[in-house]
């Protein structure tokens, strides 16, 4: 049957989703045939997740259809219904690990056997043809906690395929795997594609796209935008969709908003040599007085590992970091901060803001040892320094004595941020600065970097957005954790992504 009569294994057709105000996905559209590997790409919030729930059948769209081979899909509670007809592998296994590979096959769903009693061996010898149907060469007794990464991904394909399932959704599946796993997790893709199984594919690697996929869907903007075979679209028009146009406008307000400074002149604050984890390698920097400089890179790029070094959370395996020529200790946020390190951290409600505590509790947390003696806080001092980085940060609220959990998101980070500038940074680390806040709120946010760079702090600003890069003097981008390419401000967006999807380097 030609593609173009084949019935679709998996459509869904003007996908709506809502969250409050917020719209998740506006004009979700997908179209898988039989037996393809079809890649789903898109920016981060681009609305790829959100389709891929909807898909899944863990929640119900506000509008639109899926249909399975087909057949309307099944109601969101007949989790079985839903199970024979799809499965998603996420980058991380949601296998048990303590458990047998033949338990987690069959988890919940033990084989029957005589007599109302369980069967090891019974459970042994399903588990081994599963795996010897779907050519998944694992042993059945195995910990999966011992297993490779690309195994226990394996295990878990077997699995939604025992239970019928014959469409996998893989979301990110090579983030945490070397070059010659993914080699081996595409040979064996293939294989199953030749067996009859269906892949849906999504990764922030484009140049895996082309290795492993025959179509490919872009959206963005929470909005469908094409449907192409791989082999007929370029990857600069690739790039191109994913990118949306470029506003000339935005650019040359944002070339306006990058502080023209003295360049080699100026002298350098952080220098970063040889520097190794298990995250990323060998990576070399600096950042200079009154400089901002961008991380970019894909969600398994390292660049939040690396930035959250340099503020104490974690501790290389090699290299060296000098912030002013000092050594920056690793490990020890105190220590950081003490050295001259400010941190707005990825994740204000986990790593951010103490919300048992008031704003000016919050915002002054880290200077308490500035505002009195021998270990006794001023009250009256605390809370004019917390009234003036309330000002200096337009925060809107009753004032410094009101709880941070009464705060709207926008107003939440600028605390945060707050707190990072009460101590004077020498350095400041900014990581995803404008997530989840309002339009306003992030150019307030993105205001007070271009203060850093005129007050002469040298700035790292690790970000998913485009819009907060757009103010740094340059952007290093990083690939699989190595910087790859470097961008001077004025980058067009289709360059950078470029970079950061791996298209314009091997």
């Amino acid at each position: 049957m030609s593609a173009a009569t084949a019935t679709p294994l998996v459509e869904a057709t003007g996908i709506v989703k809502r969250y409050g105000p917020t719209v998740a996905l506006q004009d979700g559209r997908l179209t898988v045939l039989p037996g393809e590997s079809h890649a789903l790409v898109g920016r981060n919030g681009a609305g790829k997740s959100t389709l891929v729930t909807v898909l899944t059948g863990l929640q119900a769209p506000d509008a639109g259809t899926v249909r399975f081979d087909g057949q309307p899909a099944p109601q969101l509670g007949d989790r079985a219904a839903w199970r024979s007809k799809v499965a998603c592998v996420y980058q991380r296994p949601t296998v048990v690990p303590e458990l047998t590979v033949a338990e987690n096959l069959f988890l919940n769903r033990q084989p029957d056997s005589r007599r109302g009693f369980f069967s090891w061996r019974r459970l042994h010898e399903e588990a081994t043809a599963v795996l010897n149907t779907w050519d998944v060469r694992v042993d059945p007794d195995a910990r999966t906690a011992d297993l490779k990464v690309e195994d226990r991904q394996m295990v878990e394909i077997a699995r939604a395929l025992s239970q019928g399932a014959r469409f996998i959704v893989l979301d990110e599946p090579t983030a945490q795997l070397d070059n010659r796993e993914i080699e081996r997790l595409f040979d064996r893709m293939r294989g199953l594609q030749e067996s009859g199984v269906t892949f849906l594919f999504i990764s922030h690697h484009l140049q895996e796209v082309y290795e492993v996929c025959q179509t490919v869907t872009v959206l963005r903007d929470a909005r469908w935008i094409t449907t192409a075979p791989v082999a007929e679209l370029p990857r600069a028009a690739l790039v191109e969709a994913m990118a949306g146009e470029v506003v000339a406008e935005r650019q040359a307000a944002a070339a306006e908003a990058v502080v023209e400074q003295d360049g080699v002149d100026a002298p350098v604050v952080l220098d970063v040599k040889g520097l190794t984890s298990d995250t990323y390698e060998d990576v070399a920097l600096t950042v200079r007085r009154g400089e901002v400089v961008g991380l970019a890179g894909s969600s398994g790029s390292g660049k939040i590992a690396l930035a959250e070094s340099f503020a104490g959370l974690h501790t290389p395996t090699s290299g060296t970091a000098l912030l002013d020529g000092t050594p920056l200790p690793f490990g020890d946020v105190r220590a950081a901060l003490k050295a001259g390190v400010g941190c707005v951290p990825r994740d204000r409600h986990g790593q951010g803001l103490v919300f048992g505590m008031t704003i000016g509790d919050n915002a002054t947390m880290s200077v308490l040892d500035r505002l009195g003696r021998y270990g006794l806080v001023g009250t009256t001092r605390k809370r004019d320094v917390a009234t003036e980085l309330i000002e200096r940060l337009d925060i809107h609220t009753e004032g410094p004595d009101q709880p941070v959990s009464d705060l709207s998101g926008g107003n939440a980070q600028k605390v945060v941020m707050a707190r990072a500038l009460a101590s004077d940074p020498r350095l400041l680390v900014l990581i995803n600065p404008t997530a989840g806040v309002d339009v306003k709120s992030k150019e307030s946010l993105l205001s007070r970097v271009d203060n850093a760079r005129e007050d002469g702090t040298a700035v790292l600003v690790v970000s998913d957005e485009l819009d907060d890069l757009r103010r740094c003097d340059r952007v290093l981008v990083l690939f699989h954790g190595r910087v790859v390419a470097e961008h001077p401000a004025g980058w067009h967006d289709h360059e950078l992504i470029a970079s950061i999807e791996g298209v314009d380097h091997g």
